[in-house]
């Protein structure tokens, strides 16, 4: 059975309105007595891989992808940082 929370119900009880959606309910919220939101599992079939979700973030022009693959990336220096000869000198 579908229960409705009102936005004010649903923000004090989240953690049960998300044991009532992983209990596979679905949950409708409320603003004013009208249903605004509805609240249910995902799917695994609907859950977007990362190349659509990257796809999706360019179309919206929120990513711009590099025009070239870049290199393997090398260490710019293989010694300790300020932290790590901090640390060494305050061990002696």
């Amino acid at each position: 059975m579908a229960r409705t929370y009102s936005i004010y119900e649903a923000k004090a009880r989240f953690s049960e309105v998300i044991r009532e959606v992983r209990e596979g309910e679905t949950v409708t919220v409320s603003y004013r007595g009208k249903p605004v939101a509805e609240i249910r599992a995902i799917q695994k079939s609907e859950a977007p891989t990362l190349d659509e979700r990257l796809d999706h973030l360019e179309r919206r022009g929120a990513l711009v992808r590099p025009a070239r693959a870049r290199g393997d990336f090398r260490m710019v220096a293989d010694r300790p940082g300020a932290l790590g000869r901090f640390l060494a000198e305050r061990a002696e």
